[in-house]
């Protein structure tokens, strides 16, 4: 912080000068802690207002049950006699949102003094009950930014993350948010690309792909997730005199490991999983030091067959994953069917294992 003084020397002596400047850090850190702590206060009055104003509606309206439409006259009513009252800042939609903060968030107490108006408005636009849950704890547990929060619900990340899991884990999941435990809970599939702001009808090189990617490292980093640490581009391998290069190293600093990514802008081949297992072998051998977990493959294709990528990786001591990337918003509907099926599977295999 940059020291502030009265002329040259307001009190004559160093251990004076000394302790102005002590006394002008304590100033500054009491107003920043007054400033946020004021933030705070505001938004915990407007979520508290907001919550109020949506349990007023619902129990004039509908004395407590769920029933009622977002058009009814009430709502309009309300809306228009606001703004004669308090001008533009209300309208339908706003006034809707509050009555739906109470029906989903009925006991007050339940609501995190970490999340703002803006966190709770985003998470009222998530229909579905499990990813709401979900990207309300991701988002307290990673201390997510309304925007950071915004783009996980726009790249479905809770369907991409839940797609690989069996019932019990995608419960835990809405419950705990993520946990980062072992390898596969840092793998999602598909991951998304839209940052990149490439036509999805246009023909890319894997070279462009890597390149494009390094350039938006914080993008990528966020669709990758917590953990983990870009080490370097097309790393350097030399095995018999040959030279080999991963396109992207990172160390997960959770799982306590390497993470190689391979980049391919094809369907994925079975000898792109024997390379990928190669570079691992490699980097436990080389690489790893006291303390290292072994590392991970992820290979990244445009395309995959399930059935290639089962048979060529089954029997395969090293951990390696395939994963598609899209380079535009996934269907969120579509996953969201993906997810209830996977949910519905798995209850019917329990149930014929009884």
């Amino acid at each position: 912080m940059k020291k502030l003084y009265i002329g040259s020397n307001p009190h004559g002596n160093k251990e004076n000068l000394t302790g102005y400047n002590k006394l002008i850090d304590n100033i500054a850190l009491t107003i920043q802690r007054a400033q946020a702590n004021a933030f705070k206060a505001i938004n915990f009055e407007l979520i508290k207002a907001n919550w109020e104003i949506g349990r007023y509606i619902v129990e004039f309206e509908q004395h407590g049950k769920d029933k009622a439409d977002y058009g009814s006259s009430l709502l309009m009513s309300i809306t228009k006699d606001l703004r004669i009252r308090y001008g533009k800042g209300f309208s339908k939609s706003s006034i809707y949102l509050c009555r739906q903060f109470y029906i989903k968030y009925p006991i007050f107490q339940t609501l995190s003094g970490k999340l703002s108006w803006s966190h709770y408005a985003e998470l009222l636009t998530v229909s579905d009950n499990l990813a709401r849950q979900f990207y309300e704890k991701q988002s307290i547990n990673e201390n997510w930014s309304f925007r950071e929060l915004k783009h996980q619900v726009d790249t479905a990340l809770f369907q991409r993350l839940a797609l690989s899991k069996d019932k019990k884990d995608i419960l835990a999941l809405a419950k705990k948010g993520q946990e980062i435990n072992r390898p596969e809970d840092i793998i999602k599939d598909p991951y998304i690309f839209n940052f990149l702001g490439i036509s999805k009808n246009k023909i890319i090189k894997e070279k462009t792909l890597e390149r494009k990617l390094a350039d938006n490292m914080q993008h990528f980093l966020l669709e990758l997730g917590k953990g983990f640490a870009f080490i370097g581009r097309q790393f350097s391998i030399t095995i018999d005199n040959k030279h080999y290069f991963v396109d992207l190293v990172f160390y997960h600093t959770i799982l306590k490991c390497f993470v190689l990514i391979d980049l391919k802008a094809r369907k994925v081949k079975h000898q792109d999983i024997g390379q990928m297992n190669m570079y691992l072998n490699y980097f436990k051998e080389e690489e790893n030091t006291s303390g290292d977990n072994a590392p991970v493959g992820i290979i990244i294709a445009a395309d995959k067959h399930e059935f290639l990528v089962k048979y060529a990786i089954g029997g395969l001591s090293n951990k390696i994953f395939v994963s598609k990337y899209q380079l535009y918003l996934p269907n969120a509907q579509d996953l969201r069917k993906l997810v209830n099926m996977q949910l519905t599977e798995s209850k019917v295999k329990v149930q014929n294992e009884k």
